[in-house]
């Protein structure tokens, strides 16, 4: 039986993987490293994240203690000589910090820490496959484009986030000094909700189209397109390249693609339609940050008591993102057998739904942290 170890399963797309495994657990031993003072208390945290996934009682009493390595990226040098490590023989890296904000432990994390746990994995025999989660991002793509996986050769000039170069960083380090690690780099575009839970999981990201429509105006054309896939789908792709052949040494999308992605002004129509609200096309107005800080003395009306500093830096980041227009190439996972990802529009009501009596100042607490 394979043994699958997991980083971050108390996260949003760790946690949906350790559900897709869960279900599968005649085929798949878990161990999740989870921070906390003890495995009961590691446990607990693991099934309270699993809970907002809808996983049934039965499935979840399947963890036990033995399931939990305490431990946390910060602080490798605490849990790296764990004797269960030297049996498992896939992990699945997912644990970062994603944060869009000036965290210092980004780098300690997503960088030195990743590092050392990566090089002690390297070291284990019977280790097959190691699956790192970074993100489209982190090639800073060029606007107006479709964007293929590229090479890693970025420089942090490029990078409008501390979070992206990071991300770039760990990945060129693993693959030019670890050349004995079966290392596959899943580059995941924007993960927004779960096809059927919606934002119960997590809100992440999902905040940012709700406070555009809201304002009816931002830094993107309302026919620029974005590529959206829910956690589930990102789930069912990292689950599969795991043990796909010929993929080692391989740097693959997990994206929306040409088919899939959508633009904002359906993301508008069908935000309209979940929520009962007018549509916002006949009226909105592309904007450049500058007037969109000009705006702030209405935040408090429109989006309720809100930080109006962090608000503003969030529009800046994600007016930046949202205006580049690109579209993540999935031919390389459809080659493996992937389907397609369903649409953002295609699911959205039920993102919607789950949000309906949060403010956008407290769902973006989950990206700001």
């Amino acid at each position: 039986m394979n043994t699958v170890l997991i980083t971050g399963a108390t996260g949003f797309l760790g946690g949906a993987v350790a559900v897709n495994l869960l279900k599968k657990s005649d085929h798949y031993r878990l161990l999740l490293l989870v921070r906390a003072n003890s495995q009961a208390a590691g446990l607990e945290r693991i099934k309270e994240n699993l809970l907002k996934f809808g996983v049934e009682a039965g499935q979840l009493n399947r963890l036990t203690h033995e399931n939990i390595l305490i431990g946390d990226l910060a602080e490798p040098e605490r849990f790296i000589d764990d004797a269960r490590l030297t049996k498992v023989t896939h992990v699945l890296n997912c644990a970062a910090v994603a944060s869009f904000g000036a965290n210092p432990l980004i780098w300690k994390v997503n960088v030195e820490g990743t590092f050392a746990f990566a090089s002690r994995m390297a070291r284990v025999k019977g280790l097959k496959r190691f699956v790192h989660v970074g993100t489209a991002m982190s090639c800073a793509p060029e606007a107006n484009s479709l964007v293929v996986e590229s090479e890693l050769n970025t420089l942090r000039e490029q990078h409008v986030v501390e979070y992206t170069w990071s991300k770039a960083t760990v990945e060129r380090m693993m693959s030019e000094m670890l050349p004995n690690l079966p290392l596959v780099i899943a580059r995941p575009s924007i993960v927004v909700g779960h096809s059927d839970c919606g934002c119960a999981p997590s809100p992440s990201i999902f905040w940012v189209f709700r406070m555009v429509l809201t304002l009816g105006k931002f830094m993107c054309e309302l026919n620029d397109r974005i590529d959206v896939v829910p956690v589930d789908y990102c789930a069912d792709a990292l689950e599969l390249l795991l043990t796909a052949p010929n993929v080692e040494k391989t740097i693959i999308h997990i994206s929306a693609g040409e088919n899939s992605s959508v633009t904002f002004a359906e993301i508008d129509q069908a935000m309209a339609q979940a929520s009962g609200h007018v549509a916002v096309a006949e009226t909105y107005q592309k904007v450049n940050y500058r007037e969109l800080a000009a705006s702030r003395s209405s935040f408090s009306s429109l989006f309720g008591p809100c930080n109006e500093r962090i608000l503003l830096r969030a529009m800046n980041l994600y007016g930046h993102f949202s205006k580049l227009n690109v579209v993540f190439s999935n031919e390389k996972l459809l080659e493996l057998g992937m389907p397609p990802s369903s649409k953002f529009t295609d699911y959205l009501h039920h993102c919607v739904a789950s949000t309906r009596n949060a403010t956008i100042a407290e769902l973006m607490e989950v990206d700001f942290k």
